[in-house]
Protein backbone atom coordinates (compact mmCIF):
# COMPACT_ATOMS: atom_id res chain seq x y z
CA UNK A 1 0.00 0.00 0.00
CA UNK A 2 3.00 2.48 0.59
CA UNK A 3 4.43 1.76 -2.47
CA UNK A 4 1.20 2.30 -4.30
CA UNK A 5 0.69 5.49 -2.52
CA UNK A 6 4.35 6.87 -3.27
CA UNK A 7 3.74 5.70 -7.19
CA UNK A 8 0.35 7.77 -7.32
CA UNK A 9 2.04 10.39 -6.10
CA UNK A 10 5.10 10.85 -8.31
CA UNK A 11 2.83 10.39 -11.47
CA UNK A 12 0.54 13.38 -9.89
CA UNK A 13 3.76 15.30 -10.12
CA UNK A 14 5.18 14.16 -13.72
CA UNK A 15 1.60 14.53 -15.16
CA UNK A 16 1.77 18.40 -14.71
CA UNK A 17 4.04 17.94 -17.64
CA UNK A 18 2.15 16.73 -19.94
CA UNK A 19 0.32 18.76 -22.74
CA UNK A 20 -1.82 18.46 -25.33
CA UNK A 21 -1.30 21.32 -27.65
CA UNK A 22 -4.14 23.97 -28.91
CA UNK A 23 -6.69 21.54 -26.93
CA UNK A 24 -6.53 23.88 -24.06
CA UNK A 25 -4.89 21.26 -22.00
CA UNK A 26 -1.71 22.09 -21.54
CA UNK A 27 0.15 22.66 -18.26
CA UNK A 28 2.44 25.49 -16.68
CA UNK A 29 4.02 24.23 -13.80
CA UNK A 30 6.21 26.76 -12.56
CA UNK A 31 7.00 25.77 -9.21
CA UNK A 32 10.34 23.66 -8.39
CA UNK A 33 10.52 20.14 -7.65
CA UNK A 34 12.11 20.67 -3.73
CA UNK A 35 8.34 22.48 -3.58
CA UNK A 36 6.08 20.18 -5.45
CA UNK A 37 7.70 17.28 -3.16
CA UNK A 38 6.90 19.37 -0.31
CA UNK A 39 3.00 20.20 -1.22
CA UNK A 40 2.09 16.12 -1.58
CA UNK A 41 3.59 14.92 1.48
CA UNK A 42 1.37 17.34 3.50
CA UNK A 43 -1.37 15.66 5.25
CA UNK A 44 -5.46 16.80 6.41
CA UNK A 45 -3.77 18.97 9.45
CA UNK A 46 -1.90 21.30 6.91
CA UNK A 47 -2.91 25.05 7.27
CA UNK A 48 -4.84 26.85 4.54
CA UNK A 49 -2.17 27.43 2.33
CA UNK A 50 -0.34 24.17 1.93
CA UNK A 51 -3.82 22.49 1.68
CA UNK A 52 -4.29 24.88 -1.62
CA UNK A 53 -1.01 24.43 -2.93
CA UNK A 54 -2.14 20.79 -2.42
CA UNK A 55 -5.58 21.29 -3.99
CA UNK A 56 -4.12 22.92 -7.03
CA UNK A 57 -1.83 19.76 -7.91
CA UNK A 58 -4.43 17.56 -7.29
CA UNK A 59 -6.69 19.66 -9.77
CA UNK A 60 -4.03 19.92 -12.22
CA UNK A 61 -1.66 22.68 -11.29
CA UNK A 62 -1.96 26.13 -12.27
CA UNK A 63 -4.48 27.93 -14.71
CA UNK A 64 -2.95 29.35 -17.67
CA UNK A 65 -2.89 33.21 -17.72
CA UNK A 66 -6.10 34.68 -19.27
CA UNK A 67 -6.53 35.28 -22.88
CA UNK A 68 -8.56 38.12 -24.43
CA UNK A 69 -11.97 37.68 -23.73
CA UNK A 70 -13.19 38.52 -26.94
CA UNK A 71 -16.65 39.13 -26.42
CA UNK A 72 -19.71 39.16 -28.77
CA UNK A 73 -23.42 39.70 -28.16
CA UNK A 74 -24.87 37.82 -31.03
CA UNK A 75 -29.14 38.78 -30.16
CA UNK A 76 -30.90 41.28 -27.49
CA UNK A 77 -34.59 40.71 -26.21
CA UNK A 78 -36.45 42.94 -23.99
CA UNK A 79 -38.20 41.41 -21.32
CA UNK A 80 -40.63 42.69 -18.70
CA UNK A 81 -38.20 45.26 -16.42
CA UNK A 82 -34.65 43.16 -17.53
CA UNK A 83 -33.63 42.33 -21.08
CA UNK A 84 -32.02 39.26 -21.92
CA UNK A 85 -28.29 38.80 -24.24
CA UNK A 86 -27.29 35.98 -25.83
CA UNK A 87 -23.21 36.25 -25.66
CA UNK A 88 -20.11 34.33 -26.01
CA UNK A 89 -16.15 34.64 -24.84
CA UNK A 90 -13.30 33.06 -24.41
CA UNK A 91 -12.05 30.85 -21.87
CA UNK A 92 -8.98 29.94 -23.82
CA UNK A 93 -7.51 30.73 -26.76
CA UNK A 94 -10.35 29.25 -29.51
CA UNK A 95 -12.05 27.99 -26.45
CA UNK A 96 -15.93 30.42 -25.84
CA UNK A 97 -18.47 29.75 -23.70
CA UNK A 98 -21.64 30.33 -24.62
CA UNK A 99 -23.74 32.23 -21.94
CA UNK A 100 -26.87 34.72 -21.30
CA UNK A 101 -26.81 37.75 -19.37
CA UNK A 102 -29.78 39.14 -17.60
CA UNK A 103 -29.52 42.60 -17.27
CA UNK A 104 -32.06 44.91 -15.16
CA UNK A 105 -33.71 47.90 -17.04
CA UNK A 106 -32.53 49.56 -13.80
CA UNK A 107 -28.81 48.98 -14.66
CA UNK A 108 -26.85 51.88 -16.56
CA UNK A 109 -23.21 52.36 -16.94
CA UNK A 110 -23.45 55.50 -15.17
CA UNK A 111 -24.50 53.38 -12.01
CA UNK A 112 -22.77 50.16 -11.14
CA UNK A 113 -25.40 47.05 -9.71
CA UNK A 114 -24.72 44.22 -7.98
CA UNK A 115 -23.96 41.11 -10.28
CA UNK A 116 -24.45 37.18 -9.76
CA UNK A 117 -23.27 33.85 -11.77
CA UNK A 118 -25.50 31.10 -12.01
CA UNK A 119 -24.03 27.71 -12.01
CA UNK A 120 -26.59 25.50 -13.32
CA UNK A 121 -27.39 22.03 -12.75
CA UNK A 122 -26.55 18.40 -14.15
CA UNK A 123 -29.79 16.16 -13.98
CA UNK A 124 -28.36 14.06 -16.65
CA UNK A 125 -29.99 16.99 -18.83
CA UNK A 126 -26.98 17.84 -21.03
CA UNK A 127 -29.45 19.60 -23.59
CA UNK A 128 -29.78 22.31 -20.82
CA UNK A 129 -27.63 25.12 -19.53
CA UNK A 130 -27.83 28.28 -19.37
CA UNK A 131 -31.10 28.04 -20.87
CA UNK A 132 -32.88 26.83 -17.08
CA UNK A 133 -31.74 29.62 -14.94
CA UNK A 134 -32.36 32.29 -17.64
CA UNK A 135 -36.08 30.82 -17.60
CA UNK A 136 -36.26 29.76 -21.25
CA UNK A 137 -36.35 26.21 -20.43
CA UNK A 138 -36.50 23.16 -17.71
CA UNK A 139 -37.92 23.55 -14.55
CA UNK A 140 -39.28 26.59 -13.49
CA UNK A 141 -38.14 25.67 -10.33
CA UNK A 142 -34.95 26.62 -11.41
CA UNK A 143 -35.40 29.83 -13.17
CA UNK A 144 -33.88 31.46 -10.63
CA UNK A 145 -31.67 33.95 -12.56
CA UNK A 146 -35.09 35.61 -13.36
CA UNK A 147 -36.34 35.79 -9.84
CA UNK A 148 -32.68 37.65 -9.18
CA UNK A 149 -32.86 40.05 -12.23
CA UNK A 150 -35.85 40.77 -10.79
CA UNK A 151 -34.73 41.89 -7.60
CA UNK A 152 -32.19 44.29 -8.94
CA UNK A 153 -29.03 41.52 -9.33
CA UNK A 154 -27.10 41.67 -13.17
CA UNK A 155 -27.14 37.47 -13.74
CA UNK A 156 -24.89 35.83 -15.67
CA UNK A 157 -26.12 32.16 -16.75
CA UNK A 158 -22.98 30.27 -18.65
CA UNK A 159 -23.24 26.82 -20.61
CA UNK A 160 -20.62 24.70 -18.41
CA UNK A 161 -18.81 22.20 -20.53
CA UNK A 162 -20.75 19.11 -22.30
CA UNK A 163 -23.89 21.20 -21.56
CA UNK A 164 -26.41 22.80 -24.27
CA UNK A 165 -24.25 24.61 -26.90
CA UNK A 166 -20.69 23.13 -25.39
CA UNK A 167 -21.61 18.93 -26.48
CA UNK A 168 -19.92 17.28 -29.08
CA UNK A 169 -19.24 19.73 -32.33
CA UNK A 170 -18.84 16.77 -34.25
CA UNK A 171 -21.72 14.90 -32.78
CA UNK A 172 -19.81 11.64 -32.13
CA UNK A 173 -20.68 11.40 -28.72
CA UNK A 174 -23.51 12.35 -26.64
CA UNK A 175 -24.75 13.74 -23.27
CA UNK A 176 -23.11 11.27 -20.77
CA UNK A 177 -20.98 9.72 -23.33
CA UNK A 178 -19.17 13.39 -24.24
CA UNK A 179 -18.79 14.02 -20.52
CA UNK A 180 -16.91 11.03 -20.25
CA UNK A 181 -14.66 11.47 -22.66
CA UNK A 182 -13.83 14.87 -21.71
CA UNK A 183 -13.35 13.75 -17.81
CA UNK A 184 -10.94 11.20 -18.90
CA UNK A 185 -9.37 13.20 -21.41
CA UNK A 186 -8.27 15.58 -18.82
CA UNK A 187 -7.03 13.37 -16.23
CA UNK A 188 -4.74 11.50 -18.66
CA UNK A 189 -3.50 14.98 -19.25
CA UNK A 190 -2.63 15.36 -15.56
CA UNK A 191 -5.42 17.49 -14.70
CA UNK A 192 -9.35 16.96 -13.88
CA UNK A 193 -12.82 18.41 -15.23
CA UNK A 194 -13.08 20.43 -11.87
CA UNK A 195 -9.63 22.08 -13.17
CA UNK A 196 -11.51 22.92 -16.52
CA UNK A 197 -14.63 24.23 -14.88
CA UNK A 198 -12.57 26.23 -12.41
CA UNK A 199 -11.15 27.87 -15.00
CA UNK A 200 -13.93 28.42 -17.04
CA UNK A 201 -15.73 29.92 -13.94
CA UNK A 202 -12.90 32.56 -12.95
CA UNK A 203 -13.27 33.51 -16.56
CA UNK A 204 -17.02 34.14 -16.34
CA UNK A 205 -16.16 36.52 -13.33
CA UNK A 206 -13.67 38.61 -15.74
CA UNK A 207 -16.72 38.71 -18.21
CA UNK A 208 -18.69 40.83 -15.48
CA UNK A 209 -15.90 43.00 -14.20
CA UNK A 210 -15.39 43.99 -17.76
CA UNK A 211 -19.04 45.01 -17.75
CA UNK A 212 -19.29 48.78 -16.93
CA UNK A 213 -22.40 48.31 -15.33
CA UNK A 214 -21.27 45.84 -13.08
CA UNK A 215 -19.75 46.81 -9.56
CA UNK A 216 -17.45 44.70 -9.43
CA UNK A 217 -17.03 44.66 -5.05
CA UNK A 218 -20.23 43.11 -5.30
CA UNK A 219 -20.37 39.84 -7.43
CA UNK A 220 -21.39 36.26 -5.81
CA UNK A 221 -22.70 33.04 -7.19
CA UNK A 222 -25.33 30.52 -6.96
CA UNK A 223 -25.41 27.04 -7.95
CA UNK A 224 -28.16 24.06 -7.54
CA UNK A 225 -27.07 20.22 -7.50
CA UNK A 226 -23.59 20.36 -10.06
CA UNK A 227 -23.40 24.28 -9.63
CA UNK A 228 -23.68 24.01 -5.74
CA UNK A 229 -20.43 21.91 -6.62
CA UNK A 230 -19.12 24.51 -8.88
CA UNK A 231 -19.42 26.64 -5.79
CA UNK A 232 -17.29 25.38 -3.57
CA UNK A 233 -14.83 24.26 -6.33
CA UNK A 234 -14.40 28.13 -7.50
CA UNK A 235 -14.46 29.70 -4.34
CA UNK A 236 -11.58 29.09 -3.13
CA UNK A 237 -9.72 30.42 -6.52
CA UNK A 238 -11.92 33.48 -6.76
CA UNK A 239 -11.76 35.95 -4.18
CA UNK A 240 -13.84 37.92 -6.12
CA UNK A 241 -16.73 36.21 -5.22
CA UNK A 242 -17.79 37.85 -2.01
CA UNK A 243 -20.65 35.49 -1.55
CA UNK A 244 -21.18 32.18 -2.67
CA UNK A 245 -24.58 29.72 -1.61
CA UNK A 246 -24.64 26.57 -2.86
CA UNK A 247 -28.12 24.62 -2.96
CA UNK A 248 -28.29 20.93 -2.39
CA UNK A 249 -24.79 19.42 -3.25
CA UNK A 250 -22.01 18.25 -0.71
CA UNK A 251 -21.44 14.89 -1.49
CA UNK A 252 -18.27 13.50 0.13
CA UNK A 253 -15.91 10.59 -0.54
CA UNK A 254 -16.69 8.86 2.83
CA UNK A 255 -20.44 9.10 1.42
CA UNK A 256 -20.01 8.29 -2.32
CA UNK A 257 -17.72 5.65 -0.54
CA UNK A 258 -20.22 3.93 2.04
CA UNK A 259 -23.39 4.29 -0.68
CA UNK A 260 -21.33 3.22 -3.89
CA UNK A 261 -22.67 6.69 -5.27
CA UNK A 262 -22.09 7.28 -8.70
CA UNK A 263 -22.26 11.45 -8.61
CA UNK A 264 -21.00 13.73 -11.23
CA UNK A 265 -17.47 14.42 -12.73
CA UNK A 266 -16.69 17.56 -11.06
CA UNK A 267 -16.50 15.89 -7.64
CA UNK A 268 -13.67 14.15 -8.60
CA UNK A 269 -10.50 15.66 -7.87
CA UNK A 270 -7.53 12.79 -8.38
CA UNK A 271 -5.39 12.38 -5.33
CA UNK A 272 -7.09 14.40 -2.64
CA UNK A 273 -8.64 12.22 -0.70
CA UNK A 274 -4.74 11.75 0.59
CA UNK A 275 -5.09 15.73 1.94
CA UNK A 276 -9.08 15.77 2.97
CA UNK A 277 -12.32 15.54 1.74
CA UNK A 278 -14.96 17.90 -0.05
CA UNK A 279 -15.52 19.78 2.87
CA UNK A 280 -12.14 20.70 3.38
CA UNK A 281 -12.38 22.57 0.36
CA UNK A 282 -15.44 24.55 0.92
CA UNK A 283 -13.41 25.55 3.93
CA UNK A 284 -11.07 27.34 1.77
CA UNK A 285 -13.69 29.77 0.80
CA UNK A 286 -13.34 31.52 4.27
CA UNK A 287 -13.12 34.21 5.36
CA UNK A 288 -16.04 34.95 2.18
CA UNK A 289 -19.59 34.45 3.26
CA UNK A 290 -20.72 30.88 1.79
CA UNK A 291 -23.72 29.53 3.22
CA UNK A 292 -25.13 25.85 1.81
CA UNK A 293 -28.72 24.50 1.79
CA UNK A 294 -29.87 21.18 1.85
CA UNK A 295 -32.42 18.17 2.11
CA UNK A 296 -32.33 15.84 4.70
CA UNK A 297 -33.55 12.93 2.14
CA UNK A 298 -32.02 14.23 -0.94
CA UNK A 299 -29.83 11.17 -1.88
CA UNK A 300 -27.16 12.70 -3.70
CA UNK A 301 -25.41 14.27 -0.48
CA UNK A 302 -26.22 11.57 2.39
CA UNK A 303 -27.00 13.84 5.16
CA UNK A 304 -25.05 11.40 7.61
CA UNK A 305 -21.80 12.81 5.96
CA UNK A 306 -23.41 16.49 5.02
CA UNK A 307 -24.10 16.81 8.88
CA UNK A 308 -20.61 15.79 9.66
CA UNK A 309 -19.30 18.07 6.77
CA UNK A 310 -20.95 21.42 7.72
CA UNK A 311 -19.39 20.86 11.17
CA UNK A 312 -15.93 20.80 9.43
CA UNK A 313 -16.44 23.47 7.80
CA UNK A 314 -17.96 25.72 10.43
CA UNK A 315 -14.49 24.83 12.57
CA UNK A 316 -12.31 25.79 9.81
CA UNK A 317 -14.52 29.29 9.95
CA UNK A 318 -13.78 29.80 13.39
CA UNK A 319 -10.06 28.99 12.97
CA UNK A 320 -10.25 31.95 10.65
CA UNK A 321 -12.20 34.42 12.71
CA UNK A 322 -14.73 33.89 10.70
CA UNK A 323 -17.31 31.95 11.96
CA UNK A 324 -20.46 34.39 11.16
CA UNK A 325 -19.65 34.11 7.41
CA UNK A 326 -20.80 30.63 7.38
CA UNK A 327 -24.05 29.09 7.94
CA UNK A 328 -25.98 26.10 6.40
CA UNK A 329 -29.82 24.71 6.15
CA UNK A 330 -31.12 21.31 6.11
CA UNK A 331 -34.85 20.95 5.22
CA UNK A 332 -36.30 17.90 7.05
CA UNK A 333 -37.89 15.66 4.82
CA UNK A 334 -37.06 17.20 2.14
CA UNK A 335 -35.07 16.13 -1.22
CA UNK A 336 -32.73 17.40 -3.90
CA UNK A 337 -34.52 20.62 -4.32
CA UNK A 338 -34.76 24.40 -4.39
CA UNK A 339 -37.52 25.09 -1.61
CA UNK A 340 -39.43 28.02 -0.73
CA UNK A 341 -37.39 28.15 2.39
CA UNK A 342 -34.30 27.62 0.32
CA UNK A 343 -34.95 30.35 -1.66
CA UNK A 344 -35.94 32.83 0.78
CA UNK A 345 -32.56 31.96 2.79
CA UNK A 346 -30.56 32.23 -0.50
CA UNK A 347 -32.50 35.59 -1.43
CA UNK A 348 -31.40 37.05 2.23
CA UNK A 349 -27.87 36.02 2.17
CA UNK A 350 -26.79 37.61 -1.05
CA UNK A 351 -29.15 41.11 0.27
CA UNK A 352 -26.95 41.07 3.29
CA UNK A 353 -23.40 41.20 1.35
CA UNK A 354 -23.98 42.80 -2.34
CA UNK A 355 -26.81 45.25 -1.25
Amino acid sequence: MTQHKSNRRQFLRNSTTIGLGATGLGISNPTGAAERESTVSQTNTDPPHDMKQNLRQCLGGDWPDPCDLKPTVTKTQQMDGYRLEWLSYEVEVGDRVPAIALVPDAAAKSSTAPAIVIWHQHNGQWHLGKSEPAGLAGNAMHHTGVALVKLGYIVLCPDALCFEERQDSQQKLKGGGFERFEFLRYVVAGKSMAWKNILDMRRAVDYLVSRPEVDAERIGCYGHSMGSTHTWMVGPWEPRLKCLVGNCCLPTYAAIHRTKLLHCFPNFVPGWEQFGDTPEIAGLIAPRRLHLNFGETDRGSPIKEVRAGVKQIAEIYTKSNAAEQFSYYIEPDTGHVLSDEMWRRTRNVFASVLR
